[in-house]
C-alpha cells in the first residue's frame, strides 16, 4: 500500500468495490488547467472533481505551486487566490501521500518529487507536458509516464 491518506467522497470504481485510477498531475498540467477553461487540462482536471479518478498528490507538489504562483509569468495569467483554491481542492478530495522516497532518475532533478509521488501513492499514470524530460521515461516502477492527449483518450473525455 501507498504511504498516503485519501480523504474525500470515494469515486464510482470505489463504490463498486474496485480502487480507483490513480493519476499524478504534473504541475503544468495543473497550471494549464487554470489558465484555460477551454483545454485538456482543464478537462482532465475537471473528471477528478467528477469523481472519474482519484488524484495523488502531497505536500512537495503544495509547495511548487506556491513557489511558481510567484513568477511573473504565472500572476499574469493566474491569479493567486485560483492556486489557492487549486491546493485546498487537492487536500479535500485528493489521495495526500505523505511520505516520499529518494529518487534520483529524471532528467531535471525538480521532477524527482513527481516520480516519487506516483510511486507512494501506487498511481497508474504520471501526467505531464514535459516532452524533453519525464515523458522521455516512458514508465517509472509501476507508473506510465504519458500525455494530457493519452489521458483524454483514455477517460474518453470530450
Amino acid at each position: 500500500m501507498g504511504s498516503g491518506q485519501g480523504v474525500g467522497p470515494p469515486g464510482e470504481a470505489q463504490a463498486l468495490g474496485a480502487r480507483a485510477l490513480r493519476l499524478v498531475l504534473d504541475t503544468n498540467v495543473l497550471l494549464s488547467a487554470l489558465i484555460r477553461v477551454d483545454s485538456k487540462p482543464y478537462k482532465i482536471v475537471h473528471a477528478w472533481l467528477d469523481g472519474r479518478f482519484e488524484l495523488v498528490s502531497g505536500e512537495a507538489q503544495f509547495e511548487e505551486l506556491r513557489r511558481v504562483s510567484r513568477y511573473e509569468q504565472v500572476r499574469r495569467y493566474v491569479a493567486g487566490a485560483e492556486i489557492g483554491w487549486l491546493i485546498n481542492r487537492i487536500r479535500e478530495r485528493a489521495f495526500l501521500v505523505k511520505r516520499l522516497s529518494n529518487i534520483d532518475v529524471a532528467h531535471d532533478p525538480g521532477d524527482n518529487y513527481l516520480l516519487a509521488m506516483a510511486m507512494a501513492g501506487e498511481a497508474e499514470y504520471l501526467v505531464t507536458g514535459d516532452k524533453s524530460g519525464l515523458l522521455a521515461l516512458e514508465r517509472h516502477g509501476g507508473t506510465r509516464v504519458v500525455t494530457v492527449l493519452h489521458i483524454v483518450l483514455t477517460l474518453k473525455l470530450r
